[in-house]
């Protein structure tokens, strides 16, 4: 760790200057009270500051709405994009998006509406990308490819100016459908979005689902890793991808069980989301295993009509998770042996 004597000495050396140096001392400091601030044992997620963000967003969205509605007046139709019209009020307003984006986000460093703009954003793109398509006569398929190619192509680049960590789920998200668009264009999957979950219980997409939710996970312990004081975007960012990643792993997982409608495949079903709360004590992800089982209570509902004993259990569970989830991380990583980035996830001491 670098101390102040060895910032000075640096000064001394000529390494860097003392404005740099003080740069350096005030980022250590704000970092420090930071992490200070951060309750023991909490996972920190912030969706706003105050009701004056909840106020710019709505105003936000009114006025996205109201442009959408005046666009219509020239003939843009954004609900169904086509012609070069179309396209050019899609730049117009991807770029209208930049720039209050920059006060919002750069600037006044907002949460919700920085939110809010990245959806706008993610939108805008996604009209770029289905009116393009109708410019240059391709097929429906192919239209799928361009509008969420598109998405991610942009979301990417909205992602490396602004860190809005909210992006990190919209690009997830359109990568997954991107991939989707890729292997209904190639004919491997049969055409019928509108029952994408329940496709991934078999077949190609079942492995495409269960592989790409690990990517994102992976993606998630990327960041994660490297702000284990949960201090920075990167944080946000990680909790976000862990959001995304869990319902693509459990959905494959939870289908294939739930369709054999036995009690034994409903117990291996329990110990599999048992499996998940022991990987988010450890990684120290609430959203991870939140986001797990709400998925699997909703393929439980949808599949079985309910089933009062599972989620009286499941509800049961995160409770007990919630009330003494330190001290079971605690033990869990105590008990564990040392493994590649240990050092590098959240401190486990009961007063961490």
């Amino acid at each position: 760790m670098i101390e102040d004597q060895d910032i000075r000495a640096a000064v001394q050396n000529g390494l860097i200057t003392e404005a740099q140096a003080a740069g350096l001392a005030a980022l250590a400091d704000a970092r420090k009270q930071a992490r200070d601030q951060v309750v023991p044992g909490e996972e920190p997620f912030v969706l706003f500051k105050g009701f004056n963000e909840i106020f710019i967003v709505i105003g936000l969205s009114i006025l996205f709405f109201g442009w959408m509605a005046v666009t219509s007046l020239f003939g843009a139709n954004v609900f169904a994009p086509q012609g070069f019209d179309t396209v050019l009020i899609a730049v117009v307003t991807m770029a209208g998006v930049v720039v209050v984006q920059r006060y919002f986000t750069l600037t006044r460093r907002m949460v919700a509406p920085s939110i809010a703009l990245a959806i706008m954003m993610a939108m805008g793109a996604g009209v770029f990308g289905g009116a393009m398509a109708d410019v240059m006569g391709v097929t429906p398929l192919v239209s799928d490819l361009i509008g969420w190619g598109s998405i991610v192509a942009i979301m990417l680049a909205h992602y490396r100016v602004f860190r809005v960590p909210f992006s990190a789920a919209i690009i997830a998200g359109a990568g997954f459908a991107l991939i989707w668009s890729l292997l209904t264009a190639g004919g491997i999957v049969p055409d019928v979005s509108a029952e994408l979950p329940f496709l991934a219980a078999k077949g190609p997409m079942a492995v495409v689902s269960v592989l790409f939710g690990l990517a994102v996970f992976a993606g998630a312990m990327w960041f994660d890793m490297r702000d284990p004081h949960r201090i920075s975007t990167r944080s946000a960012t990680g909790f976000w991808l862990h959001v995304i990643s869990a319902p693509l792993i459990v959905n494959t997982v939870a289908l294939r069980l739930l369709d054999h409608g036995t009690a034994a495949a409903h117990l291996l079903l329990a110990v599999f989301l048992v499996g998940l709360a022991v990987v988010a004590i450890v990684i120290d992800r609430r959203s991870f295993l939140v986001s797990s089982v709400v998925y699997a209570v909703t393929l439980i509902f949808t599949l079985l009509d309910g089933s009062a004993i599972v989620i009286l259990l499941l509800g049961f569970g995160l409770v007990v998770l919630g009330a003494q989830w330190g001290r079971l991380r605690h033990f869990i990583m105590k008990t564990l042996p040392d493994f590649p980035g240990k050092d590098r996830l959240p401190p486990y001491g009961l007063n961490a």
